[in-house]
């Protein structure tokens, strides 16, 4: 069993057209609130992340929010949820992202969802890390690019047992069971003490 205690949430600063998705965001945060999970997320107060970051607040867990300093008066309206970490650009808020969460989840969302989402995974191949990632995968939204890891399996431009980093599900008690039992079994592209990481908490669970 896969000990976790604060979960990274990729998710977008939009709730989409169809409740469904705010309905995934609001039953996540309170999957992680029973389980006594603290979030780690970009920080802004609207869309899926001002919803599932309200959820697990007023569950009493702990909610950190990192967002870089030119995206704060975009996506933070009004009080700021939990605790908010200002940093000076993209690259910084997805490092402290990384090195502060033990496990990650993406729910739907639009460029910059899928942009963190496919470097956590990258960053699984290469080694840098070892943490569970998993794919909230909201009425079929992530039907395609799921789709897609598999022709880049059936194509040899992924390794089979790669493929197995990317853990999804539709209901967010599923998946978090699934990313309780997940043990890697890819070759890691090269040792996470190869990797030149600030904090050994990226490598390591």
């Amino acid at each position: 069993m896969v000990n976790f205690k604060k979960v990274c949430v990729f998710c977008g600063s939009n709730s989409g057209y169809k409740k469904i998705f705010s309905d995934a965001a609001l039953d996540l945060g309170r999957e992680l609130v029973n389980k006594k999970m603290d979030l780690v997320y970009g920080g802004g107060s609207v869309g899926l992340m001002g919803l599932i970051s309200q959820t697990v607040y007023d569950g009493g867990c702990n909610v950190l929010g990192i967002i870089p300093t030119a995206l704060v008066p975009i996506e933070i309206s009004g009080h700021a949820v939990g605790d908010v970490l200002t940093v000076s650009d993209m690259h910084e808020r997805k490092a402290e992202m990384a090195r502060r969460a033990d496990a990650f989840i993406a729910l739907p969302g639009g460029y910059g969802t899928m942009e963190e989402l496919l470097e956590i995974i990258s960053w699984s191949q290469l080694g840098i890390h070892c943490k569970p990632v998993g794919l909230l995968n909201t009425d079929g939204y992530y039907d395609s690019l799921l789709g897609l890891f598999d022709k880049g399996v059936e194509e040899g431009f992924i390794r089979h047992s790669a493929r197995n980093i990317v853990i999804s599900a539709k209901t967010a008690r599923e998946l978090i069971e699934k990313m309780e039992t997940y043990a890697p079994c890819h070759n890691q592209v090269a040792s996470s003490r190869s990797w030149n990481v600030e904090d050994p908490g990226i490598a390591n669970l």
